[in-house]
C-alpha cells in the first residue's frame, strides 16, 4: 500500500519594512517568489510594512525566505521572532545579522581575527566631537562617513576636508544616528559571495565592480549608472584565493551561516581590505549575489532552491525540507 503524498511545505516570502532599503527588498522578494513558483514549490509574497504584520502574515507558514534587507529584517530583530515562532528561516541568525548591520560591532569582530580593514573611527550621536577630532587627526583626506546601522551603502559620502567632516556630521547624525568615519581606500573593488553547499560554506566567484565615482555609493547601487561588473573579476588567481579567504574568514568571524556577501577593496599597496559584510544580500535581477552565483553555475531559480536549502531555526535545528505539521506528527509518533 502507498503511503499518502505529504503536502508541500509553505514557503513565506517575506519582503518590504519600513527600511531605506524597502524598494530594494520589494524587488528581492518579488523576484524570488517567483523562481520558487517556476521550481514547483507552494510560496506566497509576504510584504510587510512593520513588524506589527508579522506574526499574523506568517500564520500557516512552514518557512520564510528572507527578503528584507536594512533595520529589523537585517539587524537580528526579525530572526530572534522567528526563532520564538519556531519558523526555520534562510539567512544568518539574529547575532550574526546584528554584528553584521552594527558596523562597530562587526569591525571588532574583524579586528579580534585579524582581518583587514581600512582604519575608522566612531561617532557617536551624543558626543559627536571627540569622534571628530580623532578622525581629523589619524586620517588623511578624503574619508568616507558611513551610518552604523544600515546596508545598501544608505548614507555613505566621500568628505574631502575636516571643515567639511564638520559640517556634513551633525546632518548626518540627525538623520541616521551614530555614524562610522573611515580612511578612504583607492582602487579595485570586488565582492564575494559565500553560499552553504552541503553545509560547507563555499565561496563564488569573485565579482569586481567598475564604477566612475570614486564611491560605489547608494544610487549607484540602485541604478547601476556608470556601473559595469566583471564576473569572474580579470584577477590573478593568488588575488582571488585571497578575496575567497577573507570572504570565508568574515562570514566565520561574525558567526554567518547560509550564506552572506562581503565587500572589499584592493588597496594601491596591493592589500586587499574588508569594507562590510552583508548578512541578507540582495537578490535582484542585478545583484551582486545571483551574478556571482551564476558565474559559478547556478542559474537564479538553482540559486534559491541552494538558498532555501540552508533554512534552519536556530543554529542547532537545520530546516528537514517538511512541513512543520508534518515535523511533529512525526515527533509525537
Amino acid at each position: 500500500m502507498l503511503e499518502p503524498q505529504k503536502a508541500k511545505p509553505r514557503i513565506s516570502v517575506l519582503a518590504g519594512g519600513d527600511s531605506p532599503e524597502r524598494d530594494v527588498s520589494l524587488i528581492s522578494g518579488e523576484t524570488v517568489h517567483r523562481a520558487l513558483l517556476d521550481r514547483g514549490h507552494h510560496a506566497q509574497l509576504l510584504v510587510i510594512d512593520s513588524l506589527d504584520d508579522l506574526v499574523p502574515g506568517l500564520a500557516g507558514a512552514d518557512v520564510a525566505f528572507l527578503c528584507l534587507h536594512g533595520g529589523a529584517g537585517e539587524d537580528g530583530t526579525v530572526q530572534l521572532l522567528l526563532e520564538v515562532l519556531g519558523i526555520p528561516y534562510t539567512g544568518p541568525g539574529p547575532l550574526a545579522c546584528h554584528r553584521a548591520m552594527d558596523k562597530l560591532s562587526a569591525r571588532r569582530c574583524f579586528a579580534q581575527r585579524r582581518i583587514p580593514i581600512p582604519m575608522g573611527f566612531a561617532i557617536d550621536a551624543a558626543t559627536p566631537e571627540r569622534g571628530i577630532d580623532q578622525a581629523i587627526a589619524a586620517l588623511a583626506f578624503p574619508v568616507v562617513i558611513k551610518p552604523a546601522n544600515l546596508g545598501s551603502s544608505v548614507g555613505v559620502v566621500v568628505v574631502h576636508s575636516a571643515e567639511d567632516l564638520r559640517k556634513r556630521v551633525p546632518d548626518h547624525i540627525t538623520k541616521f544616528g551614530s555614524l562610522l568615519v573611515e580612511e578612504f581606500i583607492p582602487g579595485r573593488e570586488f565582492t564575494v559571495g559565500i553560499l552553504e553547499v552541503g553545509g560547507t560554506p563555499t565561496p563564488l566567484p569573485v565579482v569586481e565592480v567598475i564604477h566612475s565615482s570614486p564611491l560605489f555609493d547608494h544610487d549607484a547601487k540602485e541604478t547601476k549608472a556608470g556601473c559595469t561588473f566583471a564576473c569572474p573579476a580579470s584577477i590573478p588567481e593568488a588575488l582571488a584565493r585571497k578575496a575567497h579567504d577573507l570572504a570565508l574568514r568574515a562570514h566565520e568571524a561574525l558567526g554567518c551561516s547560509g550564506y552572506s556577501r562581503t565587500d572589499m577593496r584592493l588597496d594601491e599597496d596591493g592589500e586587499l581590505r574588508i569594507l562590510e559584510l552583508n548578512a541578507l544580500p540582495g537578490m535582484t535581477p542585478g545583484s551582486d549575489l545571483p551574478r556571482a552565483a551564476a558565474a559559478g553555475g547556478y542559474d537564479y531559480p538553482a540559486l534559491v532552491e541552494a538558498m532555501l536549502a540552508t533554512a534552519r531555526c536556530g543554529a542547532d535545528r537545520p530546516w528537514t525540507g517538511t512541513r512543520i505539521a508534518d515535523e511533529e506528527e512525526e515527533d509525537a509518533a
